[in-house]
């Protein structure tokens, strides 16, 4: 039995009283989604800028992934790998098709993507290069965000992740992010198997890379046989305008992972790429999930492939990201309170000019809600901007009033 819900406010109470502390949401409770608008409990209209996180880059609830889900959901939903099913092969093929690979092992969260990416980096290393069992070091960047798992916050520079979970895992080392050097010198060490990174940096304040920094790592890993592992988990699936961020420099991936938008949002799907040498070091019973590959997630996962290509989702990103950046460019010249705008396509933040400590990020938020958009700050003075890629021109420069209004008028 399920507890109607009949306010928002109730809402907010019972996950307060029954529901772990281990988010703080902004204070909506949101009900109903279409395309690029949600509505709450209370039946009042939203722009959803947040789009889960860059989850739902297909927009909510798009009708095509939604017929695909229901119709294979009344046929086959989990089989585990312990059988074939009928739609995996489909999907694998259409997938390392899609995104030039021979082989994916399929996962359900992002979170799990890096796993099986760190897993078969290891298992490479010893494999292939010939590093010693039990030496093999996975670089990561600073500011990095991939999950909260125990590996994910061993590989973290936030105190808010790794608090107090320790002992952490070995075989990790933090270098500077968009620093070439430190990667370079980093790769003096012969038992570093792997070189994991972000694109782009969307938790840590959606964080853009120097010209030729991907490009640049990319050469420097393969001057030392160290494998370039790409987390496209927020910046993929056409969000920055391209269908891999990666793509504006021409850079492909040894390790591609995959998550978020792969399933438009309605249930958890991720994966990971990569070519037979590396894949193949994985052998039955080493690695695997009891959900990964499923019937339902393989359907739905091919389907927000081809609704992203079929209605040019990321040429609209593209575009729309440009005309965002613009507009908030010259709220800058308006307005003191913002810093600066940074992103690519429609994954952007502005920098509020505060202090981290400070709740004016988080209280321009709880404001825009008021003012009909949703969005949330992330390291205390940034707020950062994702829209389904489906939105309009039209939309956006309604968001754009929304957020410039709302910026104008805003009193500490």
């Amino acid at each position: 039995m399920t507890t109607k819900i009949t306010s928002s406010a109730e809402a907010m109470h019972l996950e307060d009283k029954y529901g772990a502390h281990n988010y703080h949401p902004i204070p909506v409770v949101i009900s109903k989604g279409k395309g690029v608008k949600v509505w709450d409990v209370e039946g009042k209209e939203y722009y959803d800028f947040l789009s889960a996180y860059s989850a739902v880059n297909q927009g909510h609830c798009h009708p095509k992934i939604v017929e695909a889900l229901v119709d294979q959901a009344s046929k086959l939903t989990l089989t585990s790998r312990a059988f074939y099913n009928d739609i995996l092969g489909g999907y694998e093929k259409y997938i390392t098709d899609y995104f030039g690979y021979d082989k994916v092992l399929p996962m359900n969260t992002g979170v799990e993507g890096g796993e099986t990416a760190i897993k078969l980096c290891r298992k490479w290393a010893y494999q292939v290069k010939g590093v010693e069992e039990n030496k093999a070091t996975i670089l990561f960047a600073n500011g990095n965000f991939w999950g909260r798992t125990l590996a994910a916050v061993s590989s973290s520079d936030d105190p808010e992740s790794y608090g107090e979970y320790g002992p952490f895992m070995p075989g990790f080392q933090l270098i500077p992010y968009n620093s070439l050097e430190a990667l370079e010198k980093a790769l003096q060490n012969s038992n570093v198997a792997g070189f994991m990174v972000e694109p782009i940096q969307g938790e840590a304040g959606v964080k853009v890379p120097d010209e030729g920094y991907l490009k640049g790592a990319y050469e420097l890993c393969k001057k030392h046989n160290v494998l370039f592992i790409a987390d496209e988990v927020q910046t993929g699936i056409g969000r920055t305008g391209k269908l891999l961020a990666c793509d504006y420099e021409g850079v492909k991936p040894d390790i591609l992972i995959l998550g978020k938008a792969l399933s438009g949002g309605v249930l958890p799907v991720s994966a990971v790429l990569a070519r037979d040498e590396i894949m193949m070091t994985i052998k039955p019973g080493q690695h695997g999930s009891t959900y990964g590959g499923n019937p339902l997630a393989s359907k739905v996962a091919m389907v927000a492939l081809q609704v992203l290509k079929d209605e040019k989702m990321t040429e609209n990103a593209l575009k729309l990201g440009e005309v965002f950046r613009d507009r908030m460019n010259d709220l800058i010249q308006k307005c003191e309170l913002v810093k600066l705008v940074r992103g690519k396509g429609l994954l952007n933040a502005i920098v509020i000019n505060d202090s981290e400590e400070s709740s004016t990020a988080w209280d321009i938020c709880v404001a825009l809600k008021e003012n009909g958009l949703l969005a949330k700050p992330t390291h205390g003075n940034i707020i950062r901007f994702a829209p389904p890629l489906v939105i309009t021109e039209k939309e956006l420069h309604e968001c754009c009033d929304i957020i410039e209004k709302t910026i104008l008028a805003f009193k500490k």
